[in-house]
């Protein structure tokens, strides 16, 4: 191993230890305490929060016909108590059971041999001039490659998650589409599970109980997860995932 390669592979291990000392203060300090839930707060003022711009379509005026209690645009005659405002709640239904199997097998080879001499009254000369015993030039080189390559690969998944969150309106945009973003945090014993839901959804595709289905959401954002000692146990350590993406072997 070279001396540049060596230097890497110590410093990789020095920030990994440095990374794990950090980490392991943070887990000493918190022996025999609950994970802390986090605050609520506005999801705009996150770090990395960035308002979504979509294609629009043309703006168009909404007009009042003369001595008329209807409004046009409006969705019911009275008013609509679903979601239409920034700040609005609603409850997203998460259904996701998906399955999927893909198999592949590939075996590939090649075998090749090249050969080449001299005969005649020339290959005679060759072979008693400059040749040593035992040699002719009617074989004078020969080459043989043989390779073979064989491969398989299988994805066999399968997920399945029901459950339900309330989301905050985050953004109207200006075709009416509302951007909508939830948190939800459980805590259990020693173990928090996180639910993220974040997207585009359609005013018509909110149902009249303020619901909507997580199918429905456009460029939806869907995260579930957990930390905790469970977590803890089932991530391997700093260490071995710094050498997984230096070490080549």
């Amino acid at each position: 191993m070279s001396i540049y390669r060596c230097n890497s592979l110590l410093a990789g291990i020095a920030l990994a230890a440095l990374v794990a000392g950090c980490g392991s203060a943070d887990r000493l300090a918190n022996v025999g305490k609950q994970p802390a839930l986090n605050a609520i707060q506005d999801p705009t003022t996150t770090p990395g929060y960035r308002p979504v711009q979509m294609p629009m379509p043309e703006p168009v005026q909404a007009h009042y016909n003369p001595n008329s209690l209807w409004q046009s645009g409006s969705r019911a005659f009275f008013k609509d108590q679903r979601a239409s405002q920034v700040g609005d709640l609603l409850t997203v239904i998460v259904s996701i059971d998906e399955k999927a199997e893909i198999e592949n097998d590939t075996d590939r080879s090649r075998t090749e041999t090249n050969g080449s001499g001299v005969t005649g009254a020339l290959g005679t000369a060759i072979d008693t001039i400059f040749l040593p015993a035992g040699t002719t030039a009617s074989n004078l080189g020969a080459v043989n490659s043989n390779s073979s390559f064989a491969g398989s690969g299988k994805v066999d998944r399968e997920e399945e998650l029901n459950t339900t969150v309330a989301a905050v309106v985050t953004q109207v945009l200006p075709n009416g589409n509302m951007v909508i973003e939830g948190r939800q945090e459980i805590r259990v014993n020693f173990e928090v599970r996180e639910l993220i839901v974040a997207g585009i959804v359609r005013p018509e595709d909110i149902t009249s109980n303020n619901t909507i289905q997580s199918q429905q959401i456009a460029e939806a954002r869907i995260g579930y997860g957990g930390r905790g000692q469970i977590t803890d146990v089932q991530q391997p350590r700093y260490g071995n995932q710094v050498l997984d993406i230096l070490l080549p072997f």
